[in-house]
């Protein structure tokens, strides 16, 4: 796989998945006579200079100075480090891209990016069946039809390889969902209008962000706070809970706009808004959410960076993903909200949009009694709705948690494993780019024991949102797990990105902490799940209060971890060992708990 999206490749060996020259050139100009294209003139020009570049097969030549010479007028001594025109115009123009996508461009065939690291444009279908009259034909291998060459019907690219690879080693199994009723749900609570079948409606909440206010003592202050709201709105938009108006939308629109007004007017559900002050070099941002039903503030953030003269774009990004994360984590600001309104006894008009967050509300605390509820929503959500990915992709967490949790028969334990790996790989083969389809299959690959395509699988979830604390806890918890400290720092990274870490995201912590007799770190990392009856929490509390010298509550905490999983009680190697954890580990975890004053019932294994 070309990770650098590098199309030169592509044109001289042309693969029949790929859109053809004709098809990417009709694109461009489809994209530059739009009016809501709101591109600089130059960036334009910058756009049209680096694909007609890669379709001449030169993308492996496009320096930064090649299209500071060609499109911004500088000469051979152009340095980008003094002069970072270039990069920066080319962020603008991801930009620009991005929220091109979301609106105006949503339904065009083919799909133009600019991965970062580069400028190297990358083209990919992503709507190709609605277009298929106007497109220039592609090649159909001799003795297949044109369905075998369909790009929609398998996964793409290095998940594809995955699946099919993980595939071979299964034993196939019948894959039954159950069929249940599908309840009607009708009250309007996210805004939309409610006309339309589920499956015709947008799924997610709508959200727009307003231009920030911008005041204080810098001549950039104005720039910068533009910049951060354009960063913002593209960082949102790898977040894949809701949907987000584009830049060009939200520029558009006064910085003092109504929340109720923009809910009648456009549909939405969230406004985001803020005010970015300059003074004594600093710049500080305070950002809100207000719910558009009902004028609440839902959240509010105050965020603050030097502006340092030589790096006034750092400052920028900085904000702008602070805020992003802040907001568009799965346990963030955005889902939170919208818990509170189901939680309200307010039934959302977008069943399927629901049942993903019933399933995020399992999976933050894994309480047992949710997983039942949330599982059989998501079978309702899949009959229902069966193109939804994101559903089909909770649905394969939630067969494998009936498995690692404990919470199936053991008799049931490998259709319930085969079940996780038909539903994500399902969902990759609907959206093989989405970070979320991507998350299911690498989860349901790692307990299938297959831990170096769970590692790379995951290292692309990461790749596609870094800004997600959820990737980097997935990727630092496997790790860690089997015995690699690396984990950790990608679990202290997601704890500190998260603004409500789950309690799972500390476990490792806890563990690596016991080893290494830091028991009072231990501790405190292991009551974050403790806290909330988890079992695997509860069971390092044990282990560490012992080390303390407090017996009564490691007594204690040893009887609440059998008392919320009786397998732990019974046999913990196994328990731990049912998570992936390598050997040495295990050892050290049991010898803790024996220290703690567990033992054997009897018949048990030791």
């Amino acid at each position: 796989m070309d990770q650098t999206g590098g199309v030169g490749k592509a044109v001289a060996e042309p693969s029949p998945h790929a859109p053809s020259e004709a098809d990417v050139r009709a694109q461009l100009r489809r994209m530059l006579e739009t009016r809501s294209f709101h591109s600089s003139q130059r960036r334009q020009e910058m756009l049209r200079f680096i694909v007609e570049e890669a379709l001449a097969g030169r993308g492996d030549r496009m320096k930064g100075i090649a299209v500071a010479m060609a499109v911004f007028g500088r000469d051979e001594t152009f340095d980008q480090q003094s002069d970072p025109v270039v990069r920066l115009e080319a962020r603008r123009l991801r930009s620009d891209l991005d929220s091109y996508y979301v609106d105006a461009g949503s339904d065009d065939p083919v799909r133009i990016t600019i991965p970062k690291g580069g400028y190297v444009p990358h083209f990919a279908w992503q709507n190709r069946e609605a277009h298929a009259p106007t497109l220039a034909s592609d090649p159909v291998p001799e003795g297949a039809s044109p369905s075998d060459v369909d790009p929609g019907t398998t996964p793409s690219g290095e998940a594809g390889t995955m699946v099919e690879r993980l595939r071979e080693r299964l034993i196939p199994a019948a894959f039954l969902l159950a069929i249940c009723g599908v309840a009607a749900i009708a009250a309007a609570v996210f805004g939309q209008r409610d006309t339309a079948p589920d499956a015709a409606r947008p799924r997610n909440p709508a959200i727009v962000v307003l231009p920030f206010e911008a005041f204080g003592d810098s001549d950039d202050i104005g720039l910068i706070a533009s910049s951060v709201t354009e960063e913002l709105i593209a960082n949102l938009m790898l977040f894949r809970d809701f949907r987000v108006y584009s830049a060009a939308s939200s520029f558009r629109l006064d910085a003092d706009a109504d929340p109720a007004t923009l809910r009648r007017d456009l549909g939405v559900s969230f406004v985001v808004s803020g005010v970015m002050q300059a003074q004594d070099g600093q710049a500080r941002i305070l950002a809100k959410l207000v719910d558009s039903q009902t004028g609440e503030v839902r959240w509010s953030g105050s965020f603050e960076e030097p502006l340092a003269p030589g790096d006034l774009f750092g400052a920028q990004h900085d904000l702008a993903v602070a805020i992003s994360t802040a907001l568009g984590e799965p346990y963030g600001a955005v889902n939170e909200a919208i818990g509170r309104r189901m939680g309200q006894d307010v039934v959302p008009s977008m069943p399927s949009y629901a049942c993903i967050l019933r399933a995020h509300e399992y999976r933050r605390t894994f309480e047992d009694a949710l997983h039942a509820p949330a599982i059989a929503c998501l079978k309702e959500t899949v009959v229902r709705d069966p193109e939804y990915a994101d559903a089909w992709a909770m649905l394969g967490w939630l067969h494998l948690d009936a498995v690692r949790n404990d919470l199936a028969p053991t008799a049931e334990h490998p259709a319930e494993m085969a079940a996780a790996f038909e539903a994500a790989s399902h969902a990759v083969a609907l959206e093989p780019k989405s970070p979320r389809t991507l998350a299911a299959l690498s989860v349901v690959t790692f307990y299938l024991g297959d831990y170096a395509t769970a590692e790379d699988l995951q290292r692309q979830v990461l790749a596609l949102n870094p800004y997600d604390p959820e990737a980097l806890a997935q990727l630092g918890w496997r790790i860690a797990v089997r015995g690699d400290r690396e984990g950790l720092d990608y679990l202290d990274q997601a704890i500190a990105r998260s603004a409500n870490p789950p309690g799972w995201y500390s476990h490792l912590i806890a563990v690596y902490a016991y080893l290494d007799g830091d028991y009072a770190r231990a501790l405190e990392a292991a009551e974050k799940s403790a806290v909330v009856g988890s079992a695997m929490g509860l069971s390092f509390a044990a282990m560490s209060h012992a080390k303390l010298g407090d017996t009564e509550a490691a007594k204690d905490a040893l009887a609440a971890m059998t008392a919320a999983w009786p397998l732990m009680g019974r046999d913990p190697a196994t328990a731990y060992r049912m998570h992936q954890a390598n050997d040495d580990i295990v050892e050290a975890l049991v010898a803790g708990l024996r220290e703690a004053g567990w033992t054997p019932p009897d018949g048990a294994s030791p």
